[in-house]
């Protein structure tokens, strides 16, 4: 059983997730945000590595990814900052990007790095389901790591079962099918989690973008496993760069 798995087998309800960028704020503040968010109570922590062209991430995460760009992070530099951080953190730990670094540092090169340094699963969301079963999913087992699809409010019924029978360690539910950080209608929120908790899905769900807070964070785990916080994190971050204090402040009103 995966970390993910063991650590679902153990909270089954209000798992709380936190998404951060590698290199924000500082090039090597990394390792240090990450001991701040355990030590701060998150159940689990999702390592977004910065890209250029994030599609799916609002402007909060764009920014933080062009700030860890310019501090000089990437891909070769975030596993140099990782490769021991096993030492000190216990919880889940997975990786979010895209493809086009992933590919250029090298797929099973990436996938083999991540397992070494101690990474749980992957949430690459522009790596499509035909790709994923005909080349890359035997990759991603071969070295251990779960792997995470998204679903959304638009995902028929017949392709989520499919996507859920892919994913492993989870399931990511996408508040909307808008970008990270966007104010959610609430109600067609809860209307949308309601419709995949009546579908009794193989993996447990997790909710993301646009859980800002404790009411947001509350109403997705009335339907769900847990949810996924980044940019209001994020934007903590730019007011206290102070890790510590940043996550223990932030984290103690969820």
């Amino acid at each position: 059983m995966s970390r993910i798995s063991q650590m679902f087998d153990r909270k089954k309800e209000k798992v709380l997730s936190i998404y951060f960028t590698a290199g924000f704020p500082h090039l090597d503040s990394t390792l240090e945000v990450m001991k701040s968010l355990q030590e701060s109570g998150a159940d689990m922590i999702e390592l977004g590595i910065p890209y250029s062209d994030p599609l799916a991430d609002g402007p909060v995460i764009q920014q933080s990814s062009m700030a860890a760009l310019k501090n000089g992070m990437t891909i070769k530099k975030l596993f140099e900052q990782i490769k021991d951080f096993r030492k000190e953190i216990s919880i889940p730990v997975l990786l979010m990007g895209y493809m086009n670094p992933v590919l250029q540092y090298r797929f099973e090169k990436f996938c083999a790095d991540a397992a070494d340094a101690g990474i749980d699963g992957l949430i690459l969301p522009d790596l499509p389901e035909y790709e994923y079963e005909t080349e890359y999913g035997a990759i991603i087992k071969k070295y251990g790591l779960d792997f995470v699809f998204l679903v959304t409010p638009e995902t028929s019924e017949q392709r989520v079962r499919k996507l859920d029978e892919l994913s492993s360690g989870f399931l990511y539910a996408v508040s909307s099918s808008s970008t990270t950080g966007n104010n959610k209608d609430m109600a067609s929120m809860e209307r949308y989690l309601g419709r995949l908790k009546n579908m009794k899905l193989k993996n447990p769900v997790m909710v993301g973008f646009g859980i800002r807070d404790k009411d947001s964070f509350e109403a997705a785990c009335a339907h769900a496993n847990g949810a996924i916080i980044g940019s209001a994190f994020i934007k903590a971050l730019e007011k206290n760069p102070d890790p510590a204090i940043a996550a223990r402040n932030f984290l103690s009103f969820i």
